[in-house]
C-alpha cells in the first residue's frame, strides 16, 4: 500500500510538471519500503524508466516529441548514464545520496525561481552543447538513479530551442533511454554479488505511477501550477535534509 501511494505521487509529479516525480522515487523505496540504499537507487531506475515510457507512447500520438533531440541528447545521455551507474556501484552509498539530495536542492531551486512557460524560442539548436549536456545529466542519472527532468527540460528549451510542451514531451522519451541502461548496468553488477530484486513492487510501481501520470495532467489543467511548483519545490528541500540527517550522517 504505501509503494502504491509512494507511486502515485511520484506519477502526479511527472504529470502536474513534466519532472520532479522521479526524484522522489528513492525516498519512497528508502524510507516506505526500507530498501537497501544501492538496491533503492538501481530500481528506481526501472520505476522511472517505466513511468516515462508509457507517457512517452501518450505524447508521441499526440506529435510532441522532437525525435531529433532524442539522439542528439539521448544517445550521449545513455552512454553517461552507463558511466555514472558503473562508479555508482564502486562508492559508498552515502556518497550517492549525499549528492543526491544536493541535486534535490538544486531541483528545489530552480523549480522555485522558474516560471511556467516563461521558456522557450523554437529557434536555437546547439548541437555541441546539447550532446555534452546530455553525457552529463546522463553520469548523474547512473549515479543517483534520478531521471534528472529538471535538467533535460531546461537544456532542450534553451539550447536545443524546443518549446516547453515539446521540452517535456521529449525529455521522457530519454529519461526512458538513460534510465532502461542505468538500471541494466546496476542489475548486471547487483545480481552477480546475489542482489535480490523485487519484481512484484517494481511492476506495481510502475502501474501505479503511469495510473498517477495521467491524473496529475488532467488535475494540472485546472491547478495554478506556480504555486503548486513552489509547495514541491519546499517539499524537495525538506526531502533533502531528512535524506542528508538519515542516511548520509
Amino acid at each position: 500500500m504505501l509503494a502504491l501511494l509512494g507511486a502515485i505521487v511520484i506519477g502526479l509529479s511527472l504529470g502536474l510538471f513534466g519532472s520532479g516525480g522521479s526524484i522522489l522515487t528513492v525516498p519512497v523505496l528508502l524510507y516506505l519500503l526500507h530498501m537497501p540504499p544501492q538496491l533503492a537507487i538501481a530500481s528506481s531506475l526501472l520505476i522511472v524508466a517505466g513511468i516515462s515510457l508509457f507517457g512517452s507512447v501518450r505524447n508521441g500520438l499526440q506529435r510532441l516529441i522532437s525525435w531529433r533531440h532524442v539522439l542528439w541528447f539521448g544517445i550521449p545521455g545513455m552512454v553517461g548514464t552507463y558511466g555514472g551507474a558503473w562508479l555508482g556501484t564502486l562508492v559508498d552509498a552515502r556518497w550517492q545520496l549525499l549528492v543526491f539530495a544536493l541535486l534535490m536542492l538544486v531541483a528545489a531551486v530552480m523549480m522555485w525561481r522558474s516560471k511556467v512557460g516563461e521558456l522557450g524560442n523554437g529557434k536555437a539548436f546547439k548541437p555541441v552543447k546539447i550532446v555534452i549536456d546530455g553525457l552529463a545529466v546522463g553520469a548523474i542519472t547512473g549515479f543517483v538513479g534520478v531521471g534528472g527532468g529538471f535538467l533535460i527540460v531546461p537544456a532542450l528549451v534553451l539550447l536545443g530551442g524546443l518549446t516547453m510542451p515539446v521540452g517535456v514531451s521529449t525529455s521522457l522519451v530519454i529519461i526512458a533511454m538513460k534510465s532502461f541502461v542505468g538500471f541494466g548496468k546496476y542489475y548486471w553488477v547487483m545480481a552477480s554479488d546475489g542482489a535480490v530484486f523485487d519484481w512484484k513492487t517494481i511492476g506495481l510501481m510502475i502501474i501505479a505511477g503511469i495510473a498517477g501520470s495521467y491524473v496529475g495532467a488532467a488535475v494540472g489543467r485546472r491547478l495554478p501550477k506556480q504555486q503548486l511548483q513552489r509547495g514541491f519545490a519546499i517539499f524537495l528541500v525538506i526531502m533533502a535534509v531528512v535524506v542528508i540527517y538519515q542516511s548520509v550522517l
